[in-house]
């Protein structure tokens, strides 16, 4: 192996030496930089599209959190709005109480109910309630009539009025006595199995 004299490097061209000091010095910095610094750099670049992808999910996740507590108020209002209507549909055994209501209701106002004839249930177009029709003759005076609906509006429940027909007035004390025929419809609700079918 040659022997490198420490003298002769003295005399080399100042060039030479210089080039000599310092390309070692570049020639490491460029082999550091791209074995070591540039593949950290790619990692820092990951880390950082990382970070900011989960500060946008804590943002997200934040903005849904609290609108959680909306959410459960808005629920909460609905769930009693459907309480409320529910109200107002009863159950399949309870129509022959309303139906009874309704008829004392006319009763109550004067007026005499000749005939009373529930159909049988029909389902409603929506599909979630059945339609029960009712054909009632009755007798008595205008003004009567209209308490009686009066007070139909004053039910819990949904009835409605149709086909109102007033014929034949004749006199009886202070009043004029009308043949009065309508149709009342009120609904029940479908059983959760029946809206399946």
């Amino acid at each position: 192996m040659a022997k490198i004299n420490i003298k002769n490097l003295k005399n080399l061209p100042k060039s030479a030496a210089i080039s000599i000091a310092v390309v070692p010095a570049v020639l490491f910095t460029l082999v550091f930089g791209y074995l070591v610094l540039l593949p950290k750099n790619k990692q820092v670049e990951q880390f950082k599209q990382d970070i900011s992808a989960q500060e946008n999910e804590i943002t997200k996740s934040q903005s849904m959190a609290d609108r959680l507590y909306e959410l459960k108020a808005e629920n909460q209002k609905l769930k009693e709005r459907l309480q409320e209507l529910e109200k107002q549909l009863p159950e399949e055994k309870e129509i022959s109480v309303l139906l009874s209501q309704v008829s004392d209701l006319g009763i109550r106002a004067g007026l005499e109910i000749l005939t009373w004839k529930p159909s049988p249930r029909v389902s409603h177009s929506s599909g979630i309630v059945y339609e029960v029709p009712v054909s009632v003759d009755m007798k008595g005076s205008y003004h009567r009539l209209g308490a009686f609906f009066s007070s139909l509006t004053r039910l819990d429940r949904i009835v409605n009025i149709t086909n109102i027909r007033l014929s034949g007035p004749q006199p009886k004390g202070n009043e004029a006595m009308l043949g009065i025929t309508f149709s009342a419809l009120t609904f029940t609700a479908v059983s959760q199995g029946g809206i399946a079918q």
